[in-house]
């Protein structure tokens, strides 16, 4: 397993790009609207690893309700699985407590959420790999 990506929410996407490209040349910029977490992403692609930006695009958003919360900054650090299926398996059997079951994502690859009880306070994410 990997870091995968970090992921920080932020009120206002094309602000925040602006914002991430005063420091950080980035060539490779991948905006989607994951629609099922009602959410709009911008994934900056590093050399290696990514830094994702989601603004909520619906009031009952996670981030929306995330941003009201706590305001804007760092949401969850996403790991890459081996195989997602099994390592959600282990972890489940091993007491680690999911947020909901496996689903679609960015790049539409499989993603599940861990609970940040779990995880000493931290919101992680297991993702499979992109493949592009």
């Amino acid at each position: 397993m990997r870091i995968d990506h970090v992921a920080i929410a932020v009120n206002n996407l094309d602000q925040a790009l602006k914002n991430y490209e005063k420091l950080i040349k980035v060539n490779n910029i991948h905006i989607e609207n994951v629609t099922n977490e009602r959410v709009k992403v911008a994934i900056l692609n590093l050399e290696d690893t990514r830094i994702e930006l989601m603004e909520p695009t619906a009031e009952d958003s996670p981030i929306n309700k995330f941003l009201l919360q706590k305001g804007e900054g760092l949401h969850h650090i996403a790991i890459t699985a081996d195989n997602i299926e099994e390592d959600v398996s282990k972890a489940s059997e091993n007491g680690v407590k999911m947020l909901g079951d496996i689903r679609k994502g960015s790049y539409d690859r499989k993603i599940t959420f861990i609970h940040p009880k779990s995880m000493n306070g931290v919101l992680i994410e297991m993702c499979e790999a992109v493949n592009h």
